[in-house]
């Protein structure tokens, strides 16, 4: 990022994460506002919380990442991408997918984490060109994805979804050597799933997560539409 981005995207400051505990819970309160949303992601923190709670603002020690050089592809997988039976398309379908992963539970989050005040906010960054989906089809029909949010070289996954077997895996595959070949960084993944450690994902310390964010914010942003990330976009950062 250049000068002028970094103080865009830290026009926020949220409180020193050398002072958060290892549970991760940074501050409470704010807005969920396009620039609140990029200073926290810049600063590695995200939202989460539920209806009934104020916004709550998480950066957990350690972090939970998945390196694209670092893909590990189950052999399982590898016959189900060899079978060509999905089409992978990006920024299609953002609504959609935001609403099918609403009702997906997270071993460490209630089902109702994605509020409607949350998926304004991120529609809203998806019409700004930060967040972005990435969608699975077969015979026309959506039936897995994720979504989530790009600063730099650095992309924070949010959830994903699928209505039929293999589906999200697909999609996850395949963007993550989309963003490979593009030059990214890393993928926040938040923290610890078992099903994201099958394919790589790894525990950082928060420092060391900290430090590789940096670099990738050094990268510029790719702003704008990706629904050319599978056909005509020759590199993200290009």
């Amino acid at each position: 990022m250049s000068r002028s981005d970094r103080e865009r995207y830290n026009c926020f400051q949220f409180p020193p994460l050398d002072q958060v505990g290892p549970e991760g819970l940074v501050a409470a309160g704010g807005s969920l506002s396009p620039e609140m949303l990029l200073s926290a992601y810049a600063q590695g923190i995200f939202p989460w919380y539920s209806d009934e709670q104020p916004i709550l603002w998480w950066s957990p020690d350690p972090r939970f990442v998945l390196f694209p050089d670092a893909l590990h592809l189950p052999r399982s997988l590898s016959r189900v991408l060899r079978r060509d039976a999905f089409e992978i398309r990006c920024d299609n379908a953002f609504e959609r997918v935001i609403e099918a992963c609403k009702s997906v539970p997270r071993p460490w989050q209630d089902a109702t984490w994605i509020t409607p005040e949350m998926l304004a906010a991120y529609c809203r960054l998806h019409e700004m060109g930060y967040a972005h989906s990435v969608e699975t089809y077969l015979d026309g029909e959506l039936v897995g994805g994720l979504y989530g949010v790009s600063l730099g070289a650095a992309f924070f996954g949010e959830s994903m979804f699928a209505d039929v077997a293999d589906a999200s895996k697909v999609a996850l595959v395949t963007f993550v050597r989309r963003l490979q070949a593009s030059g990214f960084i890393l993928i926040d993944c938040q923290v610890y799933t078992e099903h994201l450690a099958r394919f790589g994902a790894v525990n950082l310390p928060r420092t060391e997560f900290l430090r590789l964010l940096d670099q990738a914010l050094d990268q510029p942003t790719w702003t704008g539409s990706w629904a050319g990330l599978f056909t005509d976009l020759p590199g993200i950062n290009a």
